[in-house]
């Protein structure tokens, strides 16, 4: 397969960008009017800045959308020399066609240090009758207050499933694959509203097999399924310390589960457990607490036996039905 299918299958227009239509059809406003303010897209990862920001230049510019666009991820450069350098220049040389102004993508612009983004902001004033920037982060509270204030804010929410599960049938009546309604919800699940998450999970099981199933989803991506957490959970809290331990030995030899993985799906699965909020607040206490530690560098082995062992013990203050 010559292009990876996030690629293959990025939206060309603002119409085409799934989920965000409170979002798109501000931004054809601004391609409607030709004039545009900087903008600070902030949001999840997988929902759609890039392609918003990428499908606003070409539908601005047109057939010089290539010429009219410098595009940089903060990421690689983000010190103070790439916005003196490379940024000031682009910024003060003039657009091409009827257009009056260029547009300065930075991608990921809250990894840019605190000096760059302090540099940026005299930049942004000094040439904006000639560029707009546009932004995108995962988390806005990384972004100065003065870069925010000169900016629009556009706040974009993870995808619906029914949005992600549309996109993928899509993309599987395209590359005439053959997937199950349960491998649909499966992709859908470990997404958690990241379209491109689910894309290349879509990937990675037609790579493992024809015939797209759960099974194949969940070896594809090495994920383990709910019910099966759920089910070392219920065996922790029923005072199976034992059995619970082996089951999660299992999932994670089974599936190759980091620590984090682990700790992160237990999360996902205190919520469906049907026993009283008390317990559940202590037990998400609990992952907290482990997952801090794994975060600081402790040994996953320990943290996770330390979590089912607590649940052994709130198991015992559990009402009987």
């Amino acid at each position: 397969m010559e292009e990876i299918w996030t690629e293959k299958y990025r939206p060309s227009n603002l119409s085409e960008v799934v989920g965000q239509t409170p979002i798109t059809d501000r931004l054809k406003n601004y391609v409607k009017e030709r004039s545009m303010p900087h903008l600070l897209f902030a949001g999840p990862a997988g929902t759609g800045k890039t392609t918003c920001a990428l499908a606003l230049a070409k539908e601005l510019f047109g057939e010089l959308w290539k010429h009219n666009l410098h595009e940089l991820n903060a990421s690689d450069e983000r010190g103070i020399d790439v916005v003196r350098g490379k940024i000031k220049e682009f910024a003060r040389t003039a657009p091409l066609g009827e257009d009056g102004f260029k547009i300065i993508f930075l991608d990921e612009a809250d990894a840019l240090t605190g000096a760059a983004q302090a540099a940026l902001r005299r930049t942004m004033e000094k040439y904006s009758r000639t560029c707009r920037f546009v932004m995108s982060c995962n988390f806005s509270s990384k972004i100065i207050d003065p870069i925010q204030s000169r900016c629009a804010v556009f706040r974009f929410r993870p995808l619906k499933a029914e949005d992600v599960e549309r996109y993928l049938k899509f993309v599987a009546v395209k590359e005439e694959l053959n997937i199950d309604k349960e491998a649909y919800e499966s992709l859908t699940y470990l997404a958690q509203g990241d379209l491109r998450r689910a894309i290349n999970g879509l990937q990675m099981a037609a790579a493992a097999n024809v015939d797209i199933t759960p099974d194949v989803v969940y070896q594809a991506v090495a994920a383990a399924r709910p019910e099966e957490v759920k089910e070392a959970l219920e065996m922790s809290l029923n005072n199976n310390f034992a059995g619970a331990r082996e089951r999660l030995d299992t999932l994670q030899i089974t599936y190759g589960l980091a620590g984090e993985d682990v700790i992160r799906q237990m999360h996902r699965t205190v919520r469906d457990l049907e026993v009283p909020d008390t317990i559940k607040v202590q037990m998400i206490e609990k992952l907290a607490e482990a997952d801090f530690r794994l975060s600081e560098g402790a040994n996953s082995r320990i943290q996770i036996e330390a979590v089912i062992a607590n649940f052994a013990v709130l198991g015992r203050h559990i009402p009987e039905p």
